[in-house]
Order: C-alpha cells, then sequence, then structure tokens
C-alpha cells in the first residue's frame, strides 16, 4: 500500500496555529477526532479529516497534532492497519494496552511546565461529544492547559479546501409500517412519555440513526449506512426536521401523513437558532431542553448548564429493543442472508478446487453479487471485509488494488460480511481454510468456537451488563495465554447502522449500558489473530430471549441467547478433543439448523451444488467420534 507523506500538510497545519486572522490566540495543539457533526462511526468522504491528515482510513480514531508532534490513537482492530498506513511522521498509541497513554495524558506530559502562559489546546467542538469534551477539558485544567473551542472554522478544512468533496443530499424514502412495526406517531408518543418522566419540554435528537428510526425514513447519505443528514427536536406539541428540504418528496410528506404525525420542516443549518430560541423562550428554573451527553459539545454549550437533561436520548433504548415486526425481519433476513453466504462460501470452494483464480476483492463483488439475488436488499451494510492469509490478522481489514491478495488453499481466509434489507441488518463473519490448516490454526479456531459457544449459552438474570459476560468468551483463550483486542458483541440496527448502542459485550464499559433486555439483537464475535500470519473470527447474530430455568431467584427473570444466523462451521478447523460433549452437541444441533432452514430455500432456488456443499458442512461432528 502506497503511504502518502504528511509533512507538508503537518506543516501547514502548525502554521495555521499562529495565524492571527484565523485563530485568536496561538494554539500548541489540534485535536482531530474521526467524527462528523452528528458523532457517526461511519462517516461521509466530506467529513474523513482524519484519513486526509494522517493517511489513516478505518472507522475509529483521534489524532493530536502539536508544534513538534503528530501522535494517533486508535484500538485494537486498526492497529496493523494504522502501521501500514501512516508515515514516519506520525507515531501511534493503541487504546487499552498497558503503554499507551491516554490522550489528555499525553498532552500534559507534552504541554506542561517551561512556558511563560497555559498552552492551548484547539478543537472543533462539533466533533467532539460533550461528554469527551468535558473529561478531556477537566484532566487538561488540572495540569494549566485550556481545551479551546474553534468553532468558526475547521483547520483542517481549510487545508482541503476545494479537494473536499460536497456534502451529500440524496433522497430520503418512508419505510412502511409491514418493516418498522409501529407507526412514527406511536414512536413519537413514546419519547414525549418518556421527556415527562425528565420533565423535558424539548428534546434534540442528533443521532442519524434515531432520526430515521423515530421518522420510518431512510436516507444513504453515509454509505453502508441507511441514513440522512438532518437534526430533530420534539415538543410535547411538535416534531421538528432540520433538513435540505430537496432531499424530501412527496411520498415522504405523505408517509408523515398518513402515520399521523405532523412534521414542521426547517432549514438544515437552523439547528442551532432553533436551540437558542427554546433556551430563551422556556423559564431557566423549571424548564429543561434534553440534549443528550453523546450530542456535540457545540450545542450543550447552547443550553444552560441548570437547564440541561444530560442523559441518553430515549431513542437509543427505544430502537435497541426490538418490535416483533423488527424482530421477525431480522430473523427472515439472516434466512436469505444465509443463502447469499453459502452460495458464496460453495463457489468459492468450487472455484478454488478448479484451481481458478480468485482474489479477495473478486470474492467480496462475487458474495455482493448473491446477495442482490435476496428479496428485499439494499446494499452491504459495511464494506466486506474479504481477507486471506496475513491480510486476516488486520481486524478491519479492507481490500485495495495494491493489497489485494489471492485466496488459496494454502492459507485461512476471513470473510466478514453483511447486507442490509428493507427487513433487517446482518452482519456475519466465517474463518475457513480450504486447504490443510496446521495444528495450531485449529487449536485457535476452536478456542474462538469455544468462546461463542460459551456466549450463545449464557444464562443471565434481566439487565444484566454485558461486560459481565465478556470473559466468558475469552476464557478458552486465556487458559493458554491468548485473547484478542476488540469487544465480542455489538448492537445490531433494524435497518440501519451495523454497529448500534448502547449496550454490548466487552472489556470496554458502556457506559449507557442499561442492561441486556429481551428483544434486543446483538453480534457473538470472538477471534483471534497472529500479526503477519493469519487471523480467525467467528460472528453470529443473537437475539435475547427469556431463558426456561427451573427457578427464579427474587424474581428477577433470567435471559439468554437464540442464535439467528445460520451457515456452517467450518469442522476441519476443528481438534474434536478440546471440546466437550456439550459443545459437540451444540455443534451438530446448529448445524442440523442450518441444514433445515437452508437447505429448502437453496432448493427452491436451484441452488443444487451450494446444497450439496451445505450437506457436506453440517455432517455431525459427533459421528466422527464414534
Amino acid at each position: 500500500m502506497e503511504i502518502r507523506k504528511t509533512g507538508i500538510l503537518l506543516r501547514k497545519l502548525r502554521d495555521l496555529f499562529k495565524d492571527g486572522a484565523r485563530i485568536k490566540d496561538s494554539l500548541q495543539a489540534y485535536i482531530i477526532p474521526h467524527n462528523d457533526g452528528h458523532l457517526n462511526e461511519y462517516i461521509s468522504a466530506r467529513d474523513e479529516r482524519l484519513a486526509f491528515i494522517s493517511g489513516f482510513t478505518g472507522s475509529y480514531g483521534t489524532a493530536i497534532v502539536t508544534e513538534t508532534k503528530a501522535v494517533l490513537w486508535t484500538d485494537g482492530r486498526y492497529t496493523l492497519q494504522a502501521r501500514s498506513q501512516m508515515d514516519d511522521n506520525w507515531s501511534l498509541f493503541t487504546e487499552g494496552l498497558a503503554d499507551s497513554p491516554t490522550q489528555s495524558g499525553w498532552l500534559v506530559g507534552e504541554l506542561s511546565g517551561g512556558r511563560g502562559q497555559a498552552a492551548r489546546v484547539g478543537c472543533d467542538p462539533h466533533l467532539l461529544s460533550y461528554t469527551a469534551w468535558a473529561t478531556m477539558a477537566s484532566h487538561l485544567h488540572q495540569a494549566g492547559i485550556h481545551l479551546v473551542p474553534i468553532d468558526h472554522v475547521n483547520l483542517v478544512d481549510l487545508l482541503w479546501a476545494d479537494q473536499q468533496p460536497p456534502p451529500n443530499s440524496r433522497p430520503v424514502v418512508p419505510l412502511p409500517v409491514k418493516y418498522t412495526g409501529k407507526p412514527s406517531k406511536c414512536k413519537v408518543e413514546q419519547v414525549r412519555a418518556s421527556m415527562l418522566e425528565k420533565q423535558a419540554d424539548v428534546l434534540i435528537v442528533t443521532a442519524l440513526d434515531e432520526i430515521a428510526w423515530l421518522l420510518n425514513v431512510r436516507g444513504s447519505d453515509i454509505d453502508f449506512n441507511p441514513v440522512f443528514f438532518a437534526y430533530a427536536a420534539v415538543t410535547q406539541a411538535d416534531v421538528h426536521l432540520f433538513i435540505d428540504e430537496a432531499k424530501l418528496s412527496d411520498a415522504v410528506r405523505d408517509h408523515f401523513s398518513d402515520e399521523g404525525l405532523k412534521v414542521t420542516i426547517q432549514p438544515y443549518d437552523r439547528i442551532n437558532a432553533f436551540i437558542a430560541d427554546q433556551v430563551s423562550r422556556l423559564n431557566s428554573t423549571s424548564n429543561k431542553v434534553w440534549v443528550s451527553h453523546c450530542s456535540p459539545y457545540s450545542q450543550m454549550l447552547m443550553v444552560p448548564e441548570k437547564m440541561r437533561v444530560l442523559e441518553v436520548s430515549p431513542i437509543a433504548l427505544l430502537k435497541a429493543v426490538k418490535n416483533e415486526t423488527e424482530a421477525q425481519g431480522f430473523v427472515n433476513c439472516h434466512l436469505r442472508d444465509a443463502v447469499a453466504l453459502v452460495c458464496y462460501l460453495a463457489w468459492l470452494e468450487g472455484q478454488l478446487a478448479g484451481g481458478h483464480v480468485v482474489t479477495e476483492m473478486s470474492g467480496a463483488a462475487k458474495l455482493l453479487q448473491f446477495r442482490k439475488e435476496q428479496e428485499d436488499f439494499v446494499g452491504a451494510s459495511f464494506e466486506t471485509i474479504s481477507s486471506a492469509g496475513p491480510n486476516a490478522a488486520i481486524i478491519h481489514y479492507n481490500p485495495t488494488k495494491e493489497s489485494d491478495r489471492q485466496i488459496t488453499t494454502n492459507e485461512i481466509y476471513l470473510c466478514d460480511s453483511g447486507g442490509q434489507y428493507k427487513d433487517g441488518t446482518t452482519d456475519v463473519t466465517r474463518t475457513l481454510h480450504f486447504g490443510t490448516p496446521t495444528q495450531f490454526e485449529k487449536e485457535c479456531f476452536t478456542r474462538v468456537y469455544k468462546g461463542q459457544i460459551a456466549i450463545a449459552t449464557s444464562i443471565f438474570p434481566k439487565k444484566t451488563k454485558g461486560m459481565l459476560l465478556d470473559p466468558r468468551a475469552r476464557q478458552a483463550l486465556w487458559e493458554v495465554g491468548l485473547d484478542y483486542q476488540h469487544g465480542t458483541s455489538h448492537g445490531v440496527g433494524s435497518y440501519l447502522c451495523v454497529h448500534e448502542g448502547p449496550m454490548g459485550i466487552s472489556w470496554r464499559v458502556y457506559p449507557d449500558d442499561p442492561g441486556l433486555q429481551e428483544g434486543m439483537f446483538l453480534s457473538n464475535e470472538p477471534g483471534y489473530y497472529e500479526d503477519g500470519k493469519f487471523g480467525i473470527r467467528l460472528e453470529d447474530i443473537i437475539r435475547i430471549v427469556p431463558a426456561k430455568t427451573p427457578y427464579n431467584f427474587a424474581n428477577k427473570g433470567f435471559l439468554t441467547f437464540e442464535t439467528i444466523t445460520f451457515v456452517p462451521i467450518q469442522t476441519k478447523m476443528l481438534l474434536p478433543q478440546l471440546l466437550t460433549k456439550e459443545e459437540i452437541c451444540y455443534l451438530d444441533n446448529y448445524h442440523r439448523m442450518c441444514r433445515d432452514k437452508i437447505g429448502p430455500l437453496l432448493q427452491q432456488k436451484g441452488k443444487t451444488d451450494a446444497y450439496e456443499w451445505l450437506c457436506r458442512e453440517t455432517e455431525p461432528l459427533g459421528q466422527c467420534l464414534i
């Protein structure tokens, strides 16, 4: 992969630190988060400021540039990718490692002492959440360093200038109630009930997936994510949508009317004026404005502290707990998605056996072709991670023309992919070897699979925090001194973002985790990665359902998981002697369900080769031990 030299860009950025025409007082450092004005994980090309300045294209990271240094923080998913993409002007820290400082800690070490006046660290306040800003500002303040909002201009945009892509403004489309299960008017009423509980007169909504879910509409302003750029505000009397009106067709307006919802349309850039109007109109002693602490700091600045409700948006939890229609949609789309993936894996095995050349990119393109054949398919839910051999060790690897590697029978192949369907969002990972895996690869694969079974079969009280389950996924790896540097589980949107909060299963603390509840859908994806050699990850989507326990201590109510992904696990990658009888029984039952559920669908479509592959891959492992 060609690495772009960033020295000239960094020099120009540092020159802006002392540009009196644009910066009131000089800066000693500037923070560049991988965010947009809505704090999305995945962002549009126009908002890829971090990639522009550093060369790193991952979906998670923060850069800090001082007068002499440039440093980037990311997590374990992207460490190898960042190393390969950044040049020698940059240093890298991996969050969560013992030898990696925090961003504020590093700044204190770099900027404290030896100055006649307090150091100033600048950041665009539209790109950092209130929580992140307040936390960092507090740490820096203790060391006499000021975190300064540079809200009138983004310094990276000044460098990007005419090369910066234009903003997306694609049409918004309605999503019928047959997919959503609930009209938007009912959703708004639920939100208003939550507002009454918190005595909030107005709710400001900045998260794009929350707006799309609330109003039962979808868009395509961000690749792979069916969302659109907008803000929303809910009062007890009105719903306001701040959006480029050109995106709204008569069909969308009719949709609002049909769902019994009156929506006032205002220009996208009027949101701040609206907040100011609300603050001036309300009684500062008794009225409240609900702005989630996950919202941009710039908007929080507009609401006096005593008027703020600083809790996670009520929409986040409402969206996370799927209604019956959404839940059934998840089940249905995962069956269709399994058809596509089984067709692909059968095709791939046949191609390799026949001596044909398939690369990571051509394989991903073929998988997309199979998905396009499925009913209600809209597009991929993220860029397919089609990775062979050492590329599979790069956790969120995306093949490029420079890195595209041939898939062969000599090394592991990891495929992490998903689809956006009108009735749900899929995300599934399978790791396979089309030749002869090594004993160590088989041991690692088996221990990863043991972790996946441990999560899938967990029984736990209602509202258990996800991080309490995380060690179950890692235990079989920990027993031999292995681990992985990413979370075990994330929530999944209903024809929305493939990564959805506020819950998850991880070693990280999810500050807004409401506890695991019936109706939530999450991923189940332990893994293991050997840098420069191979990577293993197995990922299913699991549904939280009531557990059938003989007892019910303190009337807590107990829950468990139901797997809704039905794609075979490659048994030749397993070491049966490392599996318990219960685990072998679990695998055989799972494979029986794969054959029973997916087999008839393949036969209906005349996919004979894929059906035969499915039958071979789902032979009971238990019979092999007799």
